[in-house]
């Protein structure tokens, strides 16, 4: 059964996606502000983080909370915060393409042992509570069981607007396609860590995130059976925002092609 912080995580995911699948369907009528090239911030993504602080903090006013447009508020209980991303995905929802979520983690002495992704177009709920494994809705989690590169879809981030790792991206490019099914970059860190648990990604790699993109989707990776590891060996996911995750089989070959490109 769920603990009662998962269910609110749940209810507060979904209640913020409702939000965001409203205005999804008006967004030609959004008014967007622009942050820096490339990052846009919308009333959508401002409406869907004001209920998720209201409802977190209502229910938990001890907790700290750490958002990507309101930042951190310090709660008076420093072994717990909730780490929120309203709008993963923003410039897919700016451009109506309906592939975006909700991501709420749960931090407990530096350690996330609670991850809710909540995708809003397609009502998929990831989730996954430490030692209780990982689910979609009602239905269990598991990683893929590909162990050959030929077999096996990749998903990544491409750097865009300047990004200064772009040459290294292009030479790990360059050695997974001509060896693997394929690569994908769908624009939500979020949903390709919830779709490698669910094993419709073998294997995904990224860096320059930001721990809220990241924070529940690595539990709910770890839940499933995958394994995940910072970039740079001596790394920090959550800190550094660079990680490799995949199946057991596959991870050591991913890693290595990521790690010497």
């Amino acid at each position: 059964m769920p603990s009662a912080n998962m269910n609110l995580m749940i209810k507060t995911a979904r209640k913020a996606g409702r939000s965001l699948a409203k205005d999804f369907r008006e967004v030609e009528n959004l008014q967007v502000s622009s942050k820096s090239a490339g990052d846009f911030v919308s009333l959508a993504d401002i409406r869907a983080e004001k209920i998720i602080k209201e409802d977190l903090l209502e229910a938990r006013p001890t907790y700290g909370f750490l958002a990507e447009e309101s930042g951190e508020i310090e709660g008076s209980d420093p072994t717990r915060r909730w780490i929120v991303d309203p709008l993963d995905g923003t410039t897919n929802f700016l451009h109506g393409i309906p592939h975006f979520a909700v991501s709420i983690a749960l931090e407990h002495k530096g350690e996330i042992v609670a991850g809710v992704i909540y995708d809003p177009s397609k009502d998929e709920c990831f989730l996954a509570e430490k030692g209780q494994g990982a689910f979609v809705n009602e239905a269990r989690l598991r990683v893929s069981d590909r162990r050959s590169l030929i077999e096996c879809v990749f998903a990544t981030g491409l750097p865009f607007a300047g990004r200064p790792d772009l040459p290294r991206t292009l030479r790990q490019l360059a050695q997974l396609l001509p060896a693997t099914a394929g690569v994908r970059r769908f624009g939500a860190a979020a949903l390709d860590l919830a779709y490698v648990a669910a094993g419709r990604y073998d294997g995904f790699w990224e860096e320059s995130l930001n721990i809220w993109d990241i924070a529940a989707g690595t539990i709910i990776v770890k839940e499933a059976g995958g394994f995940l590891e910072p970039i740079s060996p001596d790394g920090n996911i959550l800190e550094d925002g660079a990680l490799i995750c995949a199946n057991d089989p596959i991870f050591p070959k991913l890693a290595k092609i990521v790690r010497e490109a």
